[in-house]
């Protein structure tokens, strides 16, 4: 008995409604109808058929729409259009309908001077079309909103595409440019120009060893973390001792002992160890 009472109280806590479908949730829970105070204003809803960027946007509008000669506007016509659209938009917004009235007063002008006989001109010529003015703007406008239009429809960065990037992660160890054979010459000629500036009139034989220059270049280096590449020739000895000493370093270099670096074009060169020596 006790079963069959609990079975009778879930059965009693089921919703009535079962075949219908719940018109939305509140807090999780199925709503099959909406609540008797619900209160919605009347301007909450609200229908926009057509959005107009201006007066001229809504005359050209109701021009092509109608299949009007833009060169010959039925003024009649238009204007009961235009003034039947500005009178909704008045009933909402008034700000908004401000610049609308104003157009709508210059179409009520031009309308009523067309109603008029045509009058000359002092110079007997007829006088221009009330229209001519309200078709260059519209030509003018409807000439500008066809080139936004082409340049919208350009791809545009972060609309259509997005620019590739790619990180590499860099070496915390500065990189010297390379050295320019041209430049290490020229470092050459000037040492050798300055060298004759200083050169005795001394003859005597002296045998010279490439190798034995070339571990006083290395020692010159030791400790020393750039050197000029000047500085490693000594040009009160002669231009035998400094051709000795560059073909010592040529060789140090080309044996990977040494690195020859120049921070930029026309700058200083300079010497380092290529090693660090333990």
């Amino acid at each position: 008995m006790g079963g069959n009472d609990s079975g009778a109280e879930v059965v009693g806590a089921m919703p009535q409604v079962v075949d219908q479908v719940a018109l939305a949730r509140l807090y999780g829970e199925p709503l099959f109808a909406l609540p008797n105070d619900l209160y919605i204003p009347p301007e909450a809803l609200q229908v926009f058929l057509e959005a107009f960027e201006g007066p001229l946007d809504l005359l050209l509008y109701l021009i092509r729409k109608q299949n009007f000669n833009i060169l010959d506007i039925p003024m009649a016509g238009l204007t009961r259009q235009y003034l039947a659209y500005v009178d909704q938009v008045r009933r909402t917004n008034l700000e908004l309908a401000a610049e609308y009235l104003l157009m709508a007063a210059m179409l009520i002008e031009i309308k009523s001077r067309m109603l008029l006989p045509p009058k000359k001109t002092a110079d007997g010529e007829e006088a221009e079309d009330p229209r001519a003015e309200l078709v260059r703007r519209l030509l003018e406008y409807e000439h500008t909103k066809l080139q936004a239009a082409a340049l919208s429809a350009m791809p545009v960065y972060g609309r259509d595409f997005w620019k590739a990037q790619v990180y590499i992660e860099q070496s915390m160890k500065p990189r010297f440019p390379e050295m320019n054979v041209v430049d290490l010459r020229d470092a050459w000629a000037d040492i050798m120009k300055r060298a004759k500036l200083v050169q005795h009139h001394k003859i005597s034989r002296e045998e010279l060893s490439v190798r034995e220059h070339m571990s006083i270049v290395l020692r010159q280096l030791q400790g020393q973390r750039f050197v000029e590449f000047e500085k490693l020739f000594d040009v009160t000895r002669g231009v035998p001792v400094l051709v000795v000493t560059f073909i010592a370093m040529l060789e140090l270099a080309k044996e990977t002992l040494i690195d020859i670096t120049q921070a930029e074009a026309f700058a200083p060169i300079y010497v380092r160890l290529a090693y660090v020596p333990a």
